[in-house]
């Protein structure tokens, strides 16, 4: 089984789950997030920044704080990684800077609390 953690933009929360659902992915943990790519940061302002020199953070400006983001945690069956990577994809892509990233970690085990059933037993089958 595989962990998928999937950074989206804030506005595509709705549409991401609804994908994940009609695609038989139901299982889906979400949280706030606050975050940027790489871009086109001057590292040696951020980090004068994030010291809290006054001029690093004038220069750096507005336009590269950290933006809200949703970061969605889904754990699958490794038959349904696949599945679940393209789903999120094809609602988040729109070609511009900022459309995410996706994360896929191996997970050991799983454990449902109310049954003590393990492993994909207690993961979506779709």
């Amino acid at each position: 089984m595989k962990e998928i953690m999937a950074v989206v933009r804030i506005n595509m929360m709705n549409k991401t789950k609804k994908a994940l659902a009609d695609a038989g992915i139901t299982s889906v943990t979400a949280r706030d997030g606050l975050g940027r790519g790489k871009g086109l940061v001057d590292l040696t302002l951020l980090e004068g920044a994030e010291k809290g020199y006054e001029e690093a953070v004038a220069q750096l400006g507005q336009s590269q704080r950290l933006i809200p983001k949703r970061i969605f945690f889904v754990v699958v069956p490794d038959k349904l990684v696949s599945k679940t990577v393209k789903t999120i994809m094809q609602v988040n892509h729109t070609g511009k800077s900022g459309d995410g990233k996706i994360f896929v970690t191996p997970v050991a085990d799983a454990i449902r609390v109310r049954t003590g059933e393990a492993g994909d037993a207690v993961l979506d089958e779709a």
